[in-house]
């Protein structure tokens, strides 16, 4: 049975290969890459299931692995508890043969009970500035990592 909720999923054609995010929730597909939004609808019998995904850019970045853009991929795969696999064809280019592997991605939930350590602020101990004073270390807010 195909379960609801997050998937890493894995994508390849003869053209190229790709990862990307997809939920699954009654009957309905959405996610992500870098580049590409997906969306669509699946059914579920037993160990087997189709679906219609759609994909649509939203970002520049390099070229699909279908060839156009945006497309309408039909689908039927296998599941067995965390993983599926499926394989189909897009109705925009019919003779690429499109093979995803979807991993279910359970959320870590942190134990109720859990016990934190309490860590005491040393100004001391943080790093000093140009001018020797001790200044405080923030993530940054925006741009590429340093």
């Amino acid at each position: 049975m195909l379960r609801e909720g997050k998937y890493a999923a894995w994508f390849r054609t003869p053209r190229g290969q790709g990862t990307g995010v997809v939920h699954l929730a009654e009957g309905r597909i959405s996610g992500s890459d870098c580049f590409f939004t997906y969306g669509g609808s699946y059914r579920v019998d037993e160990q087997r299931f189709t679906a219609i995904l759609t994909t649509r850019r939203y970002a520049e970045g390099p070229p699909t692995v279908f060839g156009p853009d945006e497309v309408e991929v039909e689908l039927s795969g296998v599941c067995s508890g965390a993983m599926a696999t499926c394989s189909g064809t897009a109705r925009e280019a019919p003779d690429v043969m499109f093979e995803a592997t979807l991993i279910y991605s359970q959320e870590d939930t942190p134990a109720a009970d859990a016990k934190r350590a309490v860590v005491k602020l040393n100004a001391d101990k943080l790093p000093k500035g140009l001018d020797g004073r001790s200044r405080p270390r923030h993530p940054p807010t925006a741009g590429p990592p340093r």
